[in-house]
């Protein structure tokens, strides 16, 4: 009898389906009425604003305390923000920072600090305890001697890490240059500022930024208004007022005509494009949501047309955006960004100037705006549902000037927006003709290019500058090479630097253990080589084998996340050669590989070795050893380059070692650091089985 209902119920679904004309789309329902609760508000005499949100659904209570701060100019102490926000949290005049650790944890709570904000949350049977200590650490910082130390430290270490960041040196040159220098938002940390800080810097930084006068407190969550004064009122009440900051600093200009300030980054495998214009907007403006459109349609994600463009159709890229801001504190910037392949830089830059003023000429199509309204209606409604946002629109209504009923018109304002909006704002804001386009690429592969880039009839000029935003000269990157030197010549200098050719015939089998991580998960990797054709590679998170690679002999087997590819002979022969204990000895004498010239890794001379139509290794031309490969893949339907750099040799039993490995692909970067290298034991035939 079950089955039959069953059947019966399958039966009379499909006849429904069958009756629905799906031909034409459904007449779209009425935009939602917008009602919005208030939240209460309060005072303190200090300054300090309280938003607060009553929701009793769950358990639950969160803090967030802004400060509204104009941008602030740190000059030659660049950094002392940073370190002020690092050094709050660590706990306070009261409690020391293991006591405070402990109670939070205790409380399952969440603390986060910064030096113009703090947050917490936790469940709402600690809301008061919670409260008070947030504002304990905020407001009573226990600044010490040690700490500053520990997180000068730590930022130091983050610089000397972003400086074979192409992404990041085009963020930083960016910024620069489209602010200035001076310009709050054009500063930016170099060690040597940072080194220049001192603890007493800190507290003057914090002293003069984190006050009371703009600074606001949200609460939300299983709380009582009443309550929720008494306790603001008791723990913020000895917070004192400040001097107000200023808002006076140089105001930057766009660039007369368009242009290329081009970064040279030798290392770089791909190269980190920015387009960008400064611009005057804040949310108040009447333009604001015809910018949202606007931007939405360019490049506001998959379906934006530079997405579209530089992805899907031409594939020189993962992924291509545009971003517009706004800000009621002076000029702010709209880019378009990606990171392309080097072979494709100057093609890209093309593009982007294509889209950015296809959008400026020609009307968006009924379709297009439609799908962007689309996009913010859903997102605006969906955002009805969290009790945070109730908290969130009072304080926008606060902070940056909006009208008591902006956002009960949220939606009839999206709606309002035509297709002759979207043309007129773009070409007030997205500036084709006055774009800077800063480039980090490896000069000596798409400099040659760059320079004969054209648009609307001109070619468009390239300025140089170094990864501090110096204006410096062209880079050169003709370097002689010895007459009569061959890729031989090159793996014997090797053989000879990391022990000699004695040395490294003396191993009959390496084992190298490593660790790293990706996106904070850690990896641990283990290579075992032999001299008789034996190799394993094998990568693991958390115990579980995700990659293991196996050549055992004329056989090798591939296996990665439960698939297993058996290689072609003619991979197994290249495996042979590559996974050779010192895969130089195994290369030497063949006439198919081939020196292609010098160029720059991290700033050292480095001879170029073709080693097969898709791989390059770079050998340093002073100390002879490897500092880089580089293999070309693709992957569907698009090019990649994987780029492995070889750091901090070491000897293993007389013979060199490299112990860090830093491999990328794309934004994805892994470094391994080598913490066990064995020569001649712990390998057996078992291991490649």
């Amino acid at each position: 009898m079950k089955n039959i209902f069953f059947s019966l119920l399958f039966i009379c679904s499909l006849g429904a389906v069958a009756q629905i004309d799906r031909s034409t789309q459904p007449k779209p329902g009425p935009a939602p009425e917008i009602n919005l609760s208030e939240p209460e508000t309060f005072t303190l005499k200090n300054g300090l604003k309280v938003i607060v949100v009553e929701n009793h659904k769950l358990p639950r209570v969160s803090y967030t305390l802004t400060l509204d701060n104009p941008p602030i100019a740190e000059g030659e102490k660049t950094g002392a923000a940073a370190l002020s926000g690092a050094l709050l949290g660590k706990g306070s005049a009261n409690i020391s920072k293991d006591d405070f650790n402990e109670e939070v944890d205790y409380m399952g709570a969440r603390m986060n600090f910064g030096s113009q904000y703090a947050s917490a949350g936790g469940l709402s049977q600690y809301a008061e305890r919670i409260l008070e200590l947030l504002a304990d650490a905020a407001i009573h910082p226990n600044f010490t001697q040690e700490e500053f130390e520990k997180e000068q430290e730590i930022l130091i270490e983050g610089l000397k890490t972003n400086e074979k960041s192409v992404a990041a040196a085009a963020g930083k040159v960016s910024r620069a240059l489209l602010y200035g220098k001076d310009h709050p938002k054009g500063e930016f940390e170099t060690q040597e500022s940072i080194e220049g800080i001192t603890l007493a810097d800190a507290k003057a930084f914090y002293n003069k930024a984190f006050i009371p006068n703009n600074a606001y407190l949200v609460v939300v969550g299983d709380v009582d208004y009443k309550d929720v004064k008494d306790w603001v009122t008791t723990f913020f009440k000895d917070w004192e007022k400040g001097a107000a900051l200023s808002n006076d600093f140089s105001t930057p200009e766009n660039v007369a005509t368009t242009e290329i300030n081009f970064v040279d980054m030798p290392n770089a495998v791909q190269s980190q494009v920015i387009v960008e214009n400064l611009v005057d907007l804040k949310m108040s403006d009447p333009d604001y949501f015809p910018v949202l459109m606007a931007n939405q349609i360019l490049g506001g994600g998959g379906e934006g047309r530079l997405f579209l463009n530089l992805r899907e159709d031409k594939g020189y890229t993962y992924g291509a955006y545009s971003n517009i801001s706004d800000s009621k504190y002076g000029k702010t910037s709209f880019s378009a960004s990606a990171s392309v392949r080097n072979m494709v830089t100057d093609s890209s830059v093309v593009a982007f100037l294509e889209e950015i003023d296809n959008i400026r000429q020609e009307p968006v199509s009924a379709t297009d705006l439609k799908n962007a309204k689309a996009k913010y209606v859903g997102s605006f409604v969906r955002s009805l549902e969290q009790p945070s946002t109730i908290a969130r629109f009072a304080l926008n209504k606060e902070t940056e000037g909006l009208s008591e009923d902006f956002y009960q018109n949220y939606l009839s304002k999206i709606n309002a927006v035509t297709i002759e909006d979207v043309q007129r704002v773009a070409k007030k804001y997205f500036l084709s003709d006055n774009a800077r386009i800063v480039i980090a690429g490896k000069g000596s592969e798409v400099l040659e290019n760059l320079e004969k880039v054209s648009f609307n009839g001109k070619t468009i000029p390239v300025k140089y500058y170094d990864k501090n935003a110096n204006s410096v000269a062209k880079p050169s990157y003709e370097v002689a090479m010895p007459e009569g030197l061959t890729a031989t010549d090159v793996f014997n200098n090797y053989i000879e630097a990391v022990g000699g050719q004695e040395a490294v015939a003396g191993i009959n089998s390496i084992m190298m253990l490593g660790e790293g991580s990706v996106q904070g998960t850690p990896l641990k990797l283990t290579i075992k080589k032999t001299s008789n054709n034996q190799f394993l590679q094998e990568i693991s998170v958390m115990g579980n084998v995700m990659s293991k690679q196996v050549l055992n002999g004329d056989s090798a087997s591939i296996a990665a996340q439960g698939q297993t590819m058996n290689p072609s002979p003619e991979q197994i022969e290249a495996l042979k050669k590559e996974s050779a204990i010192i895969p130089e000895m195994a290369m030497l004498g063949d006439e198919t590989i081939t020196l292609k010239g010098v160029e720059k890794v991290d700033g050292k001379d480095a001879y170029v070795i073709q080693l097969t139509d898709a791989k390059k290794a770079f050998y340093a031309t002073e100390s002879g050893l490897k500092l880089k490969e580089e293999t070309t893949q693709q992957m569907q339907g698009q090019t990649f380059v994987q780029t492995m750099l070889f750091d901090d040799y070491k000897s293993v039993g007389g013979v060199l070692f490299p112990h860090k490995l830093s491999q990328s692909m794309g934004p994805q970067n892994i470094e391994f650091t080598f913490t066990e290298i064995k020569v001649n034991e712990g390998v057996s035939d078992a291991d490649f089985q």
